[in-house]
């Protein structure tokens, strides 16, 4: 009996004409096709351990005037339960105003602070109201260990821990070491200043102009091509690349300084 495979041939060969087109439109090709994988990133994103957004249930330990207090309290304690924080809560909103239930449900908003003047969502009975806390919370931080210039890269013998009230410090201040290691300040810190994310900057993996390897993945093909960097980007950063067709394409830095495309 004789077997059919007109069907399977043209699909196969509608998928190549598909990539061929894919790879024509990209600007390079098809004879430097090749199999190949990059890695992610470090990041310098700044990880505070509070879980915002999660609804949790406080039962009332005790009746009292403080009863909202107490429950708040224990709330934030949860909260920073697995960070070695010490937390303290004043809630700020007048007694008369605050909500009084067996068990509320707290929550945080999206993206709030986590520290210094809160607003926690309260709901009591079916009832949503908002009440305002002070919450202060103390910890380890990172300052500057002697004077250092703007544009110096940053080692580990320039930082100096310390420890102290986080909620007073300047926002985005470093809590790790790692995030400000080999970073590169953007101005001149004074021996003793608080590092915070803003006084630095990632080095520069992809500079402007350079030329860069480029490496385009799609469905059943990997292609390499080189192209120009059109902007300065560090690893795991977005870069605009002209290709040598004159397509200018958005790539992913590497931490090797490649630049991986998606077609």
């Amino acid at each position: 009996m004789r077997v059919d495979l007109s069907p399977v041939v043209s699909w196969h060969k509608g998928e190549l004409r598909m990539n061929r087109q894919r790879i024509r439109r990209f600007g390079i090709t098809l004879g430097c096709i090749f199999l190949g994988a990059t890695s992610g990133a470090a990041s310098y994103a700044q990880s505070v351990p509070v879980k915002n957004e999660q609804v949790t249930s406080v039962p009332a330990s005790a009746n009292s005037d403080t009863l909202l207090s107490s429950q708040i309290q224990q709330f934030f304690r949860q909260q920073y339960s697995q960070s070695g924080m010490q937390v303290t809560v004043l809630v700020t909103t007048p007694a008369a105003r605050q909500p009084q239930c067996l068990s509320p449900q707290f929550m945080l908003s999206p993206n709030s602070r986590t520290w210094g003047n809160v607003s926690v969502a309260v709901n009591c009975n079916g009832q949503k109201s908002y009440v305002q806390t002070k919450v202060q919370v103390s910890g380890t931080y990172w300052v500057a260990a002697k004077n250092v210039p703007s544009g110096a890269h940053l080692a580990e013998t320039d930082l100096q821990q310390k420890t102290g009230r986080l909620d007073l410090l300047p926002p985005k201040a470093i809590l790790d070491s790692k995030q400000a290691i080999n970073g590169i300040t953007l101005r001149n810190i004074s021996i003793g200043q608080p590092l915070t994310l803003s006084m630095l900057r990632r080095p520069w993996m992809v500079h402007a102009g350079q030329e860069v390897q480029v490496q385009a993945t799609g469905s059943g093909f990997n292609v390499s091509s080189a192209g120009k960097a059109m902007n300065n980007a560090a690893a795991n950063d977005s870069v605009r690349i002209r290709m040598p067709s004159g397509v200018i394409v958005n790539g992913m830095v590497g931490p090797d300084g490649s630049v991986t495309v998606e077609i």
